[in-house]
């Protein structure tokens, strides 16, 4: 019996340590990919692993020593990796309060095209009144349902609805200018670049994406979501406008991808130092990672950020509220090294070739 409880927590510990190991492997292939999203889960998983075998295999042989040793260093490792989202970590953007103007009240949600409850929704737009609503995975039925919910609200509107779970609406109060709708990478899945212009006259862009993810189902490869955040990340370091990306990304706030896109971007993530704020999935609550972000240049500063009740949808929605300041701040924002941008160009040019 006490054999086969050792060999278990050897088994356990080797393939916990295996998946932690394994997003270091730059490969694109979708099991290598989706196995960097569960870092909360498997640091929990480790640290309970670690206490259940030193306290049922103690007296330890010198493998038992080995595998306690690997699991000790994995949870430092796990630590290093969770710690810059922790509420003790330092902030990328620093908070004003919420009275603060000139502001921008974003509400962002991928509705899950085959989910039904309309309603839902409505009542959270009703509630926060965002100036700009992000809607992805929107069909022709959610389109209607929008319009007839909230529509007449929002005066400026972009339509692309679709059937194949890539459609995308956006409603904004404030004036729109400038917009194009693109197809960065495929002919299916749009994504759109506007100016908003904020109560007293100043322009933003806002960049609103939803990238292929890489599951079977979809793309046995990262490499054309990754290649569409790329894009848009060298193009916002471009511009001479303050930022905003926000959508539904289909990848964690702490991938090798999303670190690569802030040092080529510059731009900052309001979760750091603040919490994870996991948008998916809704309806597991052992399984949830955030994969809808909102990133912004250092001109604004964070006002209020929630994850709104589940609405129907396998995600949440998100809320944010983003106060332009007079000046850009000076932002610990990551800084791209020369192999970052060479690495970026190899990774767009790879995902384009298609």
């Amino acid at each position: 019996m006490q054999d086969s409880i050792i060999l278990t927590f050897r088994i356990l510990s080797a393939g916990l340590v295996l998946i932690s190991i394994i997003p270091m492997i730059r490969n694109e292939f979708w099991m290598y990919r989706i196995v960097e999203f569960p870092r909360a889960q498997k640091w929990i998983l480790n640290f309970v692993l670690l206490l259940l075998y030193g306290y049922y295999v103690f007296p330890f042989e010198f493998w038992d020593g080995v595998f306690i040793g690997m699991l000790s260093l994995n949870l430092i490792y796990l630590s290093y990796q969770i710690y810059p989202f922790l509420p003790i970590a330092q902030k990328q953007i620093q908070s004003v309060s919420s009275e603060e103007q000139p502001s921008i009240r974003l509400l962002i949600f991928n509705v899950y095209q085959y989910n039904d409850q309309y309603e839902k929704l409505t009542k959270l737009v009703l509630q926060y009144e965002a100036d700009v609503i992000i809607l992805v995975e929107t069909d022709t039925e959610w389109k209607e349902k929008c319009l007839e919910g909230f529509g007449d609200k929002y005066p400026f509107k972009i339509l692309e609805d679709r059937e194949n779970t890539y459609g995308m609406l956006l409603f904004s109060k404030l004036e729109l200018q400038n917009t194009q709708v693109r197809y960065l990478i495929k002919d299916h899945i749009p994504s759109v670049v506007t100016e908003i212009i904020l109560e007293g006259g100043r322009t933003i862009k806002l960049f609103a994406l939803h990238p292929e993810p890489p599951v079977p189902s979809e793309s046995r490869f990262s490499t054309e979501r990754d290649a569409e955040i790329l894009m848009v990340g060298k193009e916002a370091a471009r511009d001479n406008l303050p930022v905003i990306v926000a959508g539904d990304l289909n990848d964690v706030a702490w991938s090798y991808t999303t670190e690569l896109f802030l040092k080529v971007s510059e731009l900052l993530d309001p979760r750091r130092g603040r919490g994870f704020y996991n948008t998916f999935h809704a309806k597991h609550f052992w399984a949830r990672w955030p994969l809808d972000h909102v990133f912004c240049s250092g001109h604004f500063r964070l006002q209020q950020m929630k994850r709104l009740p589940a609405s129907g949808s396998d995600h949440f929605p998100i809320f944010i509220q983003l106060h332009l300041a007079p000046v850009e701040d000076d932002a610990e924002a990551f800084k791209a090294e020369q192999k970052d941008v060479e690495r970026a160009e190899e990774k767009i040019e790879k995902g384009t070739a298609g």
